[in-house]
């Protein structure tokens, strides 16, 4: 795992391959197995994918904290999106 100032928001993600923990975390918390995770992340090998769950697991609340904060940047602004579309209809 690596992080790199200026890409993916500062989030770890496994060298030369572009893949975030979250992203893989994410699957993983939808009920994907390492494995399955592994096939629809094609270019990632299974010892990748178990790297990245093994850091997740041992900074659990870290990355629960960054996920909270994302989703609640989505909800703000889809919330936004929507309210500029109702905006727009009035004109």
């Amino acid at each position: 795992m690596t992080r790199t100032p200026g890409l993916h928001g500062g989030c770890p993600h496994i060298l030369g391959k572009g893949v975030t923990v979250r992203r893989i975390v994410t699957w993983y918390k939808r009920g994907l197995t390492a494995e399955e995770i592994c096939d629809r992340i094609g270019h990632l090998t299974l010892a990748e994918v178990y790297v990245a769950l093994t850091y997740y697991h041992a900074n659990t609340q870290e990355l629960e904290t960054y996920l909270l904060h994302q989703a609640a940047e989505v909800k703000r602004l889809e919330a936004w999106h929507s309210n500029f579309g109702k905006y727009e209809m009035l004109r």
